[in-house]
Parts: structure tokens; C-alpha cells; sequence
């Protein structure tokens, strides 16, 4: 019995994993399209959420069984438990990746309103957040998940400096810009959740080693 549900419990590890790559993948499809002003791109990581919505409800059926089935005991039970949290905050953050796509279809047809700088690199940072938060939590390593935590003063470094330059340089100036200049103040907001919903996974992998609540509590990472 105990080797089947270590088994299990493997397999949660894996479709936690495998929502973490489609969620990961939305994201950088999504500026992808921002990029190219790619609309079909768009459209694609729109059409996918449902796939991920999907997948989200298997993970929450599946940890649920688990606790009816094994009744699990301390770390295990800390584990399943902290995985629900996480595939909640992973389906939020594909969400995210739509609302990018959807703010993409708005400005698909319209002239750039200046050269994409900051919101690409904020998008590398949330994309290597959530790579590293579940890392954290696979490997159940600490100081990955700090890492992870304390990266997000640099997503918010890069969203305000996103959003300082589209309006003063711009709106402020000229508000005939704000039609393209509102959509990137979004979608550089929309990375800026996921970065927070990612701190929230590695937050939640520092609890399920460590038993140690951080979130409010910065000088707990010490």
C-alpha cells in the first residue's frame, strides 16, 4: 500500500510539473505574439486555456482522492496540500497569459507605439521565476524558492519603469496615444501578477519543507 501511494504521490509531482511547462509556454507564446503582433499566436494561447483549465481540475480531483483514499500524516499531507495551492496559483497565472493574448488582439492592427524593451525582459523574469518556484518545489530546495521571492522587486522594478515611461513620456504628452500605450501599461501589470502568483508558490514550497510562514514575513527568509 505504502509503495503504491509513494507512486501516486510521483505522479502528482509529474502533473504538477506538466501544468507548470503549459503554463510557462502561455506566457511565452503570449509576448511572443506581442512581439510579432502575431494575432493567430494570440489567438492559439486563448484557445489552449481550456486544455490547462482541464488539467487544473484533474490535479485538484487527484489530490483530493489521495487524502480520502492514504489519509496521509505530516509531510505528505503538507505536500498534497501545498500542490493544490500551487496548481490553483499555475492555472491563475495561464490566465494571465490569456489576458496578455486578449491585450495582443487590441493592438495587433495598430503601429507600435515605441520599440518593446522592459515588458520582454519582465517576461523573462516571470518566465524563470515559475521555472525556478517549481523547481523548488520538486527538489524541495530552500534557496531556490528565496530566490524565487526575492526576484520579484525586479518585476516590480520593470513594471514601473513600464509604466512611468507609457505615461509620462507618452499619454501624458499626447493622450491620442493612450488607445496603444493602455494595452502594454496592462500586460505589463498582467506579468507583474504572475510574478506575484509565482512568489506565491515559492512562499508555499518554503511551508511544505520547512513548516516556516514567510508571506508578509520578508525577515523570515533570513
Amino acid at each position: 500500500m505504502e509503495r503504491h501511494f509513494d507512486e501516486e504521490l510521483k505522479g502528482l509531482h509529474e502533473e504538477i510539473l506538466k501544468m507548470a511547462i503549459m503554463a510557462q509556454e502561455a506566457i511565452y507564446r503570449s509576448i511572443e505574439a506581442l512581439k510579432n503582433r502575431d494575432k493567430l499566436q494570440a489567438q492559439e494561447v486563448i484557445d489552449h486555456d481550456d486544455k490547462i483549465d482541464e488539467l487544473e481540475l484533474e490535479i485538484d480531483e487527484k489530490c483530493v482522492d489521495l487524502i480520502a483514499r492514504h489519509q496521509p500524516m505530516a509531510g505528505d499531507l503538507r505536500f498534497i496540500t501545498i500542490g493544490m495551492k500551487i496548481n490553483a496559483e499555475l492555472e491563475r497565472i495561464a490566465d494571465l497569459a490569456v489576458d496578455i493574448s486578449q491585450r495582443v488582439l487590441e493592438l495587433a492592427d495598430k503601429p507600435l507605439l515605441k520599440p518593446l524593451i522592459d515588458i520582454p525582459k519582465l517576461s523573462v523574469v516571470a518566465q524563470n521565476m515559475v521555472r525556478d518556484a517549481i523547481d523548488a518545489f520538486v527538489k524541495r530546495d530552500i534557496g531556490l524558492a528565496k530566490k524565487v521571492v526575492l526576484s520579484d522587486e525586479e518585476a516590480d522594478r520593470l513594471r514601473n519603469l513600464v509604466q512611468e515611461e507609457l505615461v509620462n513620456d507618452y499619454m501624458a504628452k499626447d493622450p491620442g496615444t493612450a488607445p496603444r500605450a493602455v494595452p502594454l501599461l496592462l500586460i505589463a501589470r498582467h506579468l507583474e501578477r504572475i510574478c506575484d502568483h509565482t512568489t506565491n508558490i515559492a512562499e508555499d514550497v518554503i511551508y511544505m519543507v520547512e513548516g516556516r510562514v514567510v508571506k508578509h514575513h520578508p525577515e523570515e527568509l533570513s
